[in-house]
């Protein structure tokens, strides 16, 4: 089934099932009000959400409207908790080399992940808010999973079995301001503003045989102001599936319910399949070049993030959004 959230209702909006083929959708009040709820329940309201999703694909639902993804609020507007790891250690390698440093052999065994910002995501439609273009404006183009709640110190297989939706997420990065912070050896916080979610997260069932050994296996695309920028191939060079990142997460505490996991950058070893952020980009021209030639976003830029299944149709529906200048308050 798909799942969204509509633009009413509160902070949390109000959850939506939302059809197959993304052109329709019925309220789902009646069974949770929220998103958030209704993963706080989730053994229990699944079966009713599902109902209803066959329902609304059948023909047989009531309450149905057209869909207008600009109505849609991110899926979580608001979570408890999101942790991006970085699992495709091709960019880690080429940052890394660009820059004449080795990769830790560390990183091969144990994942990068960091507390990413979850009080607040971005709509599907929703601009990206920046205050200053030399903070070096960047995309992220990404997949997350996310959990019901998570024991402490899950094994991979039993975190597995806690990963119940999943989607896409544009997190946005400001790269300029990325090595101060990363000087004081205390991590990010102004670099990394607010994300922006797919218009519906999904379960695992409806991916098929694309979802398998806890990897999404399709590219996910991106385009810049209408042209392509990259579709690398998600299931390719992810050296920590899902279920260790959740695990990895959960190590030390549980997760609660609606925690998302982030995948990091998806990028594949073969650069022909272009990038998802303008920092691999800039770092291939630096090994190839010598230096970086493409800058990073600019004011009334435009991303489109999406993947598409084997027969060309959107899975999450497209993140689209533009570049606006953040007035001072």
């Amino acid at each position: 089934m798909k799942l969204g959230s509509l633009k009413e209702g509160g902070r949390d909006g109000t959850l939506v099932v939302v059809s197959r083929d993304l052109a329709q959708a019925v309220r789902a009040t009646g069974i949770a009000p929220t998103l958030q709820r209704a993963l706080e329940d989730w053994s229990n309201l699944a079966p009713r959400l599902a109902a209803l999703s066959d329902a609304l694909n059948d023909g047989s639902a009531d309450g149905v409207f057209d869909v207008n993804l600009a109505q849609f609020a991110a899926p979580l507007p608001r979570a408890y908790e999101f942790v991006d790891g970085s699992a495709y250690l091709p960019h880690v390698e080429r940052v890394r080399r660009a820059r004449g440093a080795e990769v830790p052999e560390s990183f091969y065994s144990d994942p990068l992940m960091y507390q990413a910002t979850s009080a607040g995501f971005y709509g599907p439609r929703d601009p990206v808010k920046v205050v200053d273009e030399a903070y070096g404006i960047d995309l992220e183009a990404e997949i997350v999973v996310v959990t019901d709640d998570v024991p402490m110190a899950v094994t991979p297989e039993q975190a597995a079995e806690h990963i119940q939706l999943i989607g896409l997420v544009n997190d946005v990065s400001l790269r300029n301001l990325i090595p101060g912070e990363l000087a004081k050896g205390f991590g990010f916080l102004q670099s990394k503003p607010r994300s922006a979610l797919s218009p519906v997260f999904v379960t695992p069932d409806e991916l098929g045989t694309a979802w398998r050994g806890n990897k999404l296996h399709l590219p996910l695309l991106t385009h810049i102001n209408g042209e392509w920028f990259g579709a690398p191939e998600a299931g390719v060079d992810m050296q920590f599936d899902f279920a260790q990142l959740v695990a990895h997460a959960a190590k030390t505490r549980p997760l609660s319910a609606g925690t998302i996991v982030g995948s990091g950058t998806i990028a594949n070893k073969d650069t022909s399949k272009g990038a998802s952020c303008f920092a691999e980009k800039r770092t291939v021209e630096t090994l190839e070049l010598g230096k970086p030639v493409t800058p990073f976003m600019a004011f009334d830029d435009s991303v489109r993030i999406e993947m598409l299944d084997g027969d060309g149709r959107s899975i999450f529906g497209a993140i689209e959004q533009r570049i606006e200048r953040q007035a001072a308050p």
